[in-house]
């Protein structure tokens, strides 16, 4: 399994706005992601309401995962937008 571990890099956290920006970004990978806070329960990273429900705030670490062959290139581009706290998906994503 495919990890990625990163400190939400939005000030807000992935609240509103920037999650909407996270799961536009997971779904256009194609690649299955879960998203959980360190220590917490997986969610799908794709679900609008999964990632809100975790509350997470900015700075605080979240764990990427995927089985799913292109995992790693997915979670890489994930991980950069969650770390940089990006305000629009790149055109790479």
């Amino acid at each position: 399994m495919a990890e990625r571990r990163v400190n939400v890099g939005w000030a807000e956290g992935l609240h509103a706005r920037p999650a909407s920006i996270f799961v536009r970004a997971t779904t256009a990978s194609g690649v299955p992601v879960t998203i959980a806070k360190s220590g917490g329960d997986p969610v799908n990273a794709a679900s609008m309401l999964a990632v809100l429900g975790l509350g997470a705030q900015g700075g605080e670490e979240i764990v990427l995962a995927s089985e799913a062959a292109g995992a790693d290139a997915a979670l890489d581009r994930l991980a950069k937008l969650v770390a940089e706290g990006l305000e629009e998906l790149p055109e790479t994503v």
